[in-house]
């Protein structure tokens, strides 16, 4: 193993590590937001699923992991190695800018810009792979319209179903369906983010090789062992900001509000991964949670916060972009 390849699967793991403390969060807002569960409680069941997730969607189907890691196409040798380093220095601060100031972005799109970002510094915009790209746009679509769409539609149909309900009867039903969702949602996590970081391991893998990442690929266990341990770890460090603004800021929820926007989320991810279509689970849980506050009242929404999550969302792409585009050129003039 060279040590560029070392250097790049230790930038890697950090690049795990910060997206299970940062983005894993955005799963278990809604279980905390309630109090369906103790943030403690909900942070241990979320590392667990996260990991048991990676785990079995890899082995259930890996188009996702794929997908990304044919995002752009590295050439080989040194060169690219060191642009792909360069992505992943450029992920870590994005995702820790974010996390400081509190605003539940996408670890999964800033890894897909800084790594296109990353590979048009070194090969210019053909290397982009177009059919790549227009799975994530379609996942964007996914994710915002689908998780809102659901999300309001569920509630409407929670709301009928238990119209004549006592609130204190269902109260046991919706705390115990609000943690099942809250589990599936860190499964879907752990499956849909685990295997885009999967792909760009074994992208870089083929390139310390001297290869092109081929049109399928095996992924060996003790990868997937690593990369789950390493979500679950960071998800355990906690994320307590970012299921404040989730959770808590955004819109306030009833128990009942919790179980659908988990549920919508969950749906909505399942059909995702399973198409191989990488989705952000941020978007995802946040968007369906807008579409339970809106059914709810549109004005319970505060859309100043969410004007705030869509600005941070629109900036990913091109921010991300432009950081692994520049410090791949710095890494390349240094080493």
């Amino acid at each position: 193993m060279s040590v560029t390849l070392f250097i790049i699967i230790l930038l890697m793991l950090g690049v795990i590590l910060v997206n299970g403390w940062t983005d894993a969060p955005n799963a278990i807002a809604t279980v905390v937001s309630t109090r369906a569960m103790t943030p403690k409680a909900s942070i241990v069941m979320a590392s667990i699923f996260n990991f048991i997730g990676l785990f079995v969607m890899t082995y259930i189907n890996s188009k996702v992991a794929f997908t990304i890691g044919k995002m752009a196409d590295f050439g080989s040798g040194k060169e690219a190695l060191i642009a792909l380093e360069a992505a992943m220095v450029a992920i870590i601060v994005f995702a820790i800018a974010a996390w400081v100031f509190g605003i539940p972005t996408s670890e999964s799109h800033a890894l897909i810009a800084g790594v296109t970002g990353a590979a048009i510094s070194i090969g210019g915009f053909s290397s982009v792979n177009a059919e790549a790209w227009n799975k994530v746009l379609d996942g964007l679509l996914i994710s915002s319209v689908i998780g809102f769409g659901l999300g309001y539609f569920l509630s409407k149909l929670v709301n009928y179903l238990f119209r004549n309900s006592d609130r204190f009867k269902v109260k046991g039903f919706f705390t115990g369906g609000q943690i099942v969702t809250g589990a599936a949602m860190a499964f879907l996590h752990g499956a849909q983010d685990g295997q885009k970081f999967l792909g760009i391991f074994m992208l870089s893998i083929y390139l310390e090789k001297g290869e092109v990442l081929p049109e399928a690929f095996s992924i060996d266990i003790w990868v997937v062992a690593l990369c789950a341990i390493v979500m679950g770890i960071g998800t355990s460090i906690g994320g307590y900001r970012i299921i404040k603004a989730v959770g808590m800021d955004m819109v306030k929820l009833e128990m009942h509000q919790g179980f659908t926007a988990g549920l919508a989320a969950s749906i909505c991810l399942l059909f995702s991964s399973l198409s191989g279509i990488p989705v952000s689970t941020t978007h995802t849980k946040t968007t369906a949670i807008m579409g339970v506050g809106a059914e709810k009242n549109f004005h319970s929404v505060n859309w100043k916060v969410v004007q705030e999550m869509v600005l941070a969302w629109v900036l990913t792409f091109p921010v991300c972009g432009l950081i692994g585009y520049f410090m791949s050129k710095l890494f390349a003039y240094i080493f």
